[in-house]
């Protein structure tokens, strides 16, 4: 039986149509120093890149 991988279960979502979404790291701590710009593109979920997909959609058997 394949398991679901949880810490990619944790870290990622998979849209309807199969690509892999990820949040922006580093934004828990010093705020302040970082512009508003950078703050809001950062609330903004981001694509996987497609190489770096193909091995966290293996851990990810059932989708989510």
């Amino acid at each position: 039986m394949q398991k679901t991988k949880k810490s990619v279960a944790k870290r990622f979502k998979l849209t309807g149509t199969g690509i892999l979404m990820r949040r922006t790291p580093g934004f828990r701590h010093l705020l302040s120093a970082k512009s508003t710009k950078a703050k809001r593109r950062a609330t903004k979920d981001k694509k996987v890149a497609p190489g770096h997909a193909k091995p966290l959609l293996r851990c990810l058997p059932f989708g989510l």
